[in-house]
């Protein structure tokens, strides 16, 4: 292969959940930008079709549908939607969409709606999505699933995060399981987990003044990072220069887990 070639994505087709926003729309942006034909989802059409019209505005080549992937039948429509739109051909799959829930709660006050939503949003819509699009994947040849995770499936970083950060450990697991599964048929499997990243989401710590300064004090770089950071490492592992990655956890996040101690 051509060194160029290594490099390029050109003509590729990817699915990426929760587009809209965030660390899902610099993701969404940064595929097309190699040339990748992409599918992305949300929950609400009017920020769908704000999101849709700037792509097409700035000619990146994506298409989107109403989806919320914490339900099984909708996970299963987006699909076929997929499958339509790329006649069968799915090259890169990305679990984005997640949750923290309503809000962080301690485990004694987590109740068995709220346990039950994020599990489905963020662990069992993953582990679904990827199962609908392995035969799509496989018949690729060059298929690469990524999982948006988080350092919170490294450690306990703060308090209310029990169960959101034991879906995000559960995550990095079906990676690992999934790469040597699905190895022979030739798709590779991976986690990015990003740390503290400017978002909507991380606006919760940035408003709380002591607890920011606290975070970003044991992040090495001294900072928050930006989603397009998580993002471009999301297309390298989508590349083919990639190709000898598979069944990893790469964390994004400023140096934040190597200074825990």
């Amino acid at each position: 292969m051509m060194s160029n070639e290594r490099w390029s994505m050109e003509g590729a087709t990817a699915l990426v959940t929760g587009g809209s926003k965030g660390i899902g729309r610099a993701i969404v942006e940064e595929l097309a930008r190699f040339g990748v034909a992409v599918h992305t989802c949300c929950r609400h059409e009017e920020e769908l079709n704000v999101v849709l019209n700037k792509w097409k505005n700035m000619n990146l080549r994506v298409t989107g549908s109403i989806c919320d992937v914490s339900k099984h039948a909708e996970r299963e429509k987006l699909m076929d939607e997929v499958q339509t739109i790329f006649n069968g051909k799915l090259d890169i799959l990305v679990n984005n969409a997640g949750t923290t829930g309503t809000a962080w709660k301690p485990a004694t006050q987590m109740t068995s709606e709220g346990y039950s939503f994020l599990m489905a949003t963020n662990f069992e819509s993953c582990f679904h999505l990827s199962k609908l699009a392995h035969p799509f994947l496989k018949a690729s040849g060059r298929g690469s699933v990524v999982f948006i995770s988080s350092i919170v499936a490294t450690g306990a970083f703060t308090e209310g995060l029990a169960v959101h950060s034991s879906t995000k450990g559960a995550m990095n697991q079906l990676a690992k399981g999934l790469a040597c599964e699905w190895a022979g048929d030739m798709i590779r499997v991976n986690c990015v987990a990003p740390g503290f990243i400017e978002t909507r989401l991380s606006k919760v710590v940035a408003d709380n003044d002591e607890f920011y300064k606290q975070i970003k004090s044991r992040i090495p770089l001294r900072r928050f990072g930006k989603p397009e950071e998580v993002a471009s490492i999301v297309a390298f592992l989508c590349l083919p220069a990639a190709s000898f990655i598979t069944g990893d956890v790469i964390h994004v996040d400023g140096g934040h887990t190597i200074n825990l101690s």
